[in-house]
């Protein structure tokens, strides 16, 4: 089923619960994110409802739906593909992982359940019906004059729950909003504890910084709050690392990357680590001969991404996939030069079409010559995936059976065949074989 049509029948199945609810005897609000989104104009990505009815009363008038939070009183009712999280209100006690309360305490007014929240354009509620809005935080100013603000005591906030350091700078990217100086002057302070997040939760905020739109903006705002220095020492110590200007006029290595991530739109995770760590190998090989090079700055970079991705806990899958993109992304300006085979060979590369975008983008933050990946797409539209990676002329298999023992020299021999099959010179198995007897002798031949 589409986003869209599960959206919509999210959307539905919210307004048909707090119907219920209110039916019921009980108030019931949208809240938070589907609000806020609503307001500006968003379609919601999914929606969340408050009440001042106890978990026991929702279940009991929803009898397919299920306790996800029962310590938090919330539940998630389904019906279909759609479902909606029912929290009752409630305020927090204290925090002391830096992540959820110790304790909480079921309220029914539902100022109380607001002023808990994060920032004021998340603790607004909203009925479906009437497109009445309550907002005890001043929300809805701080969205017309577009501020991410804490509610409350901003210090409060982010030592309840530190991951709030990074969804700060996720909202204000997503939606070009400024930090409110008081938030962000206590983001400044607190940076040191995004370090006691669990790293699976601090990956997830880091992907979505960069992936949900205004990368760049992230960047710059992850850099000085100092949850940059925090999270990855790596990426800031970019900055000031000169490039040679004939190759890189917009400057630094860190003015090359934030360029490229200013022209990221909504990338795939990999991607958009791939563009941030790209480079990452520079700073530590940049010597001046007689000029400035970085030598050896790929296989740096793979190994320096290896270690950030391991240390945020991405899966070997993603790790692979990020890790190609940072060892390739160099190979593009030889491939007006390159044999056919190699070329091909660059071109089915698993998920290509990240790594012709991630070149695109290092062109237009650099030289701006997209003369190569031009050339490529050119490629990639002539020629047929049977061309690009087609069915082997010969197997090992095919050499045993004609008199050849099994070895390291096989995978010479059948790469050697695929060039030649990849670049037109042999067509035919037979061809092949008889190829591989005149260049490959076996030793009774010999």
């Amino acid at each position: 089923m589409e986003t869209g049509t599960v959206q919509s029948e999210a959307k539905s199945l919210a307004r048909a619960v707090v119907e219920r609810l209110r039916t019921a005897g009980h108030q019931a609000y949208l809240v938070g994110g589907c609000v806020r989104d609503l307001l500006l104009g968003v379609r919601p990505k999914d929606f969340d409802i408050s009440t001042g009815a106890r978990p026991e009363r929702v279940m009991e008038l929803f009898p397919q739906s299920g306790l996800v939070g029962a310590h938090f009183g919330v539940v998630l009712v389904r019906d279909g593909a759609a479902q909606v999280e029912v929290a009752t209100f409630r305020s927090d006690h204290e925090y002391e992982d830096g992540r959820r309360p110790t304790a909480v305490h079921f309220e029914t007014d539902p100022r109380a359940d607001v002023l808990r929240r994060d920032f004021t354009i998340n603790g607004l509620m909203m009925d479906p019906e009437t497109g009445r809005v309550l907002d005890y935080v001043a929300g809805r100013a701080d969205l017309d004059a577009r501020l991410v603000r804490a509610i409350g005591d901003p210090d409060a906030r982010f030592r309840e729950d530190h991951l709030r350091l990074l969804r700060a700078v996720r909202f204000a990217a997503r939606f070009g909003f400024v930090i409110e100086a008081a938030t962000f002057d206590a983001m400044r302070r607190h940076a040191a504890l995004i370090t006691r997040v669990s790293a699976e939760r601090v990956r997830d905020e880091l992907v979505r910084i960069l992936t949900e739109g205004g990368a760049a903006y992230g960047l710059d705002l992850l850099d000085e709050s100092g949850l940059l220095a925090a999270l990855l020492p790596e990426v800031v110590a970019m900055h000031g690392v000169a490039q040679p200007p004939e190759f890189h006029p917009e400057g630094d290595v860190w003015r090359h990357t934030r360029m490229l991530l200013e022209n990221l739109d909504r990338a795939t995770p990999a991607l958009a680590m791939g563009a941030l760590l790209h480079d990452v190998g520079k700073p530590p090989v940049f010597r001046v001969a007689e000029r400035i090079r970085f030598d050896g700055h790929v296989e740096r970079g793979v190994e320096m991404a290896h270690a950030i991705l391991a240390r945020l806990r991405f899966s070997n899958e993603d790790t692979e996939r990020i890790e190609s993109l940072v060892a390739h992304h160099m190979r593009f300006k030889d491939v007006g030069r390159m044999r056919e085979s190699t070329l091909k060979r660059l071109m089915r590369l698993p998920h290509f079409d990240e790594h012709l975008e991630l070149h695109r983008l290092d062109c237009l933050a650099s030289s701006g010559n997209l003369e190569n990946y031009e050339l490529v797409k050119r490629k990639l539209d002539e020629l047929p995936a049977s061309e690009i990676k087609p069915t082997p002329l010969i197997t090992g298999d095919d050499l045993i059976a004609a008199g050849y023992h099994p070895g390291p020299r096989f995978g010479e021999i059948l790469s050697a065949v695929e060039d030649a099959q990849l670049e037109h010179r042999l067509r035919t198995p037979g061809e092949a074989l008889e190829w591989v007897r005149d260049r490959y002798p076996t030793k009774a031949e010999r």
